[in-house]
């Protein structure tokens, strides 16, 4: 009767966690990128440009993304803009070892593709972070789902167990363009 009851929970809850692990980021229209990411574009080629790469199975991708995450995290000083560039909101790799949540992502991004990741599984997402402030992530796409890399933590999460709300993601396809997403706990008020 045990091993029953256990098959049946695990039938029941194993396909729900997966779901919730495994899913991509939804996107609906067209929005107008964030202010400072065309000047990004026209300064980085491999911002919206894409490469060929060799696709990576899911375990060899995720342990790429933990490493990336990790070293970005811990060579980058955290700073505003204005303090590591002398302007205001600048999309940039990081100046001098510092930077702002754009900046990290940034720099993740760019060390992924180098290192193989292809760059149409790669977006920048704004999202609003702790502290009901905007706060930019890369988003990850493998075959297991949508993966977030943040400067505010080292682990690599799935978009649905950060506690953000993405109100906007970098079109993985035309990576000049950007996508409403409206995902997370407070999507329903922006709607």
């Amino acid at each position: 009767m045990k091993r029953l009851l256990s098959l049946a929970v695990f039938l029941v809850i194993v396909p729900h966690f997966q779901a919730f692990a495994g899913s991509s980021l939804p996107v609906t229209r067209s929005i107008g990128a964030p202010v400072g990411f065309a000047a990004a574009c026209a300064k980085y080629k491999w911002l919206c440009g894409r490469t060929v790469a060799q696709e990576l199975n899911d375990q060899a991708g995720i342990a790429l993304l933990q490493k990336v995450n990790r070293a970005v995290n811990g060579r980058i000083v955290s700073a505003e803009d204005r303090s590591s560039s002398g302007n205001g909101d600048v999309w940039s790799l990081p100046v001098a070892g510092r930077g702002d949540c754009e900046d990290y992502a940034l720099q993740k991004m760019k060390d992924l593709i180098e290192a193989g990741f292809p760059s149409n599984r790669l977006a920048l997402s704004v999202v609003i972070g702790p502290h009901d402030q905007n706060h930019v992530v890369l988003i990850a796409r493998t075959a297991g789902g949508d993966y977030v890399l943040d400067n505010l933590t080292s682990a690599v999460k799935p978009w649905r167990t950060t506690g953000y709300t993405f109100l906007a993601t970098q079109d993985f396809q035309s990576r000049t363009g950007w996508r409403v997403t409206l995902a997370g706990p407070r999507a329903g008020e922006f709607s």
